[in-house]
């Protein structure tokens, strides 16, 4: 009689143990499904905004090749500003933008031989500088769809509340190089984006290079980067690019 008594409350407290175990577990269970569908709901929201970025992208600047425009470019070395440069853009058959300088031609170097010498050395270095600049930007800007894919697939994007009402803030890390970051503020009601930045680096980390776009609409709704920022601060050059006077063409 003991013996069963014994086994009874045995088995009754086998009973409780597993029950309570269960409710743990179905709590548990609530818990870590309470916090995993946020972020599967930011995660669908992110391919989402994603997806709608790389097809504004896309259409824009295929629409953009129907235009041409002035580009005036002012740039700061070392603090001390440059005369502006102005330059007649439009899209060649290469996809590649076409540049036609205008206005008078840059005054010739003043002082003897040496001199002029000496600052036309510096100006090829600067040049070979810039277009290399240039180059490592044209792989962010207009953003590739592939890399922005890759960011997502790898978990290296991410998503928050834009500045403004009606915009987001996708955010790109080692889009291209390891540390580098693409930003894109993306207005979810125009279908635009609106602002773009970019934190990299030439050679090795301390080549710091960023960039910060402003983008404009035209009467016709198309997207243009109205203003450009870059700034190389290993060199201590800032370049501010104003894109304006956009015409169709014929």
């Amino acid at each position: 009689m003991h013996t069963r008594v014994a086994g009874n409350r045995a088995m009754q407290s086998d009973a409780d143990l597993f029950s309570c175990l269960h409710r743990r577990w179905i709590l548990i269970g609530a818990v870590t499904l309470a916090g995993t569908l946020p972020l599967i709901a930011q995660n669908a929201e992110l391919q989402q905004k994603i997806a709608a970025v790389k097809q504004a992208a896309a259409q824009n600047q295929q629409r953009l090749h129907q235009y041409r425009w002035t580009e005036t470019t002012q740039l700061t070395l070392k603090g001390d500003a440059k005369p502006p440069t102005q330059n007649m853009c439009q899209y060649g058959s290469n996809g590649q933008v076409l540049k036609t300088a205008i206005g008078p031609p840059p005054e010739p170097p003043s002082g003897g031989r040496l001199k002029q010498r000496m600052i036309a050395k510096k100006k090829e270095e600067m040049q070979d500088y810039m277009g290399d600049v240039k180059q490592l930007l044209s792989v962010y800007v207009p953003p590739d769809p592939v890399k922005l894919q890759q960011a997502y697939q790898t978990g290296n994007a991410s998503i928050a509340k834009g500045p403004m009402p009606g915009t987001v803030n996708l955010t790109f890390h080692n889009y291209e190089k390891t540390g580098d970051q693409l930003s894109i503020i993306y207005n979810t009601q125009q279908k635009k984006i609106s602002q773009l930045s970019v934190k990299t680096y030439m050679q090795q980390p301390s080549e710091a290079v960023t960039l910060d776009t402003n983008f404009a609409s035209l009467p016709d709704g198309i997207n243009y980067a109205q203003k450009t920022v870059l700034n190389a601060t290993a060199k201590k050059l800032i370049v501010t690019t104003t894109n304006s006077h956009y015409q169709k063409l014929q």
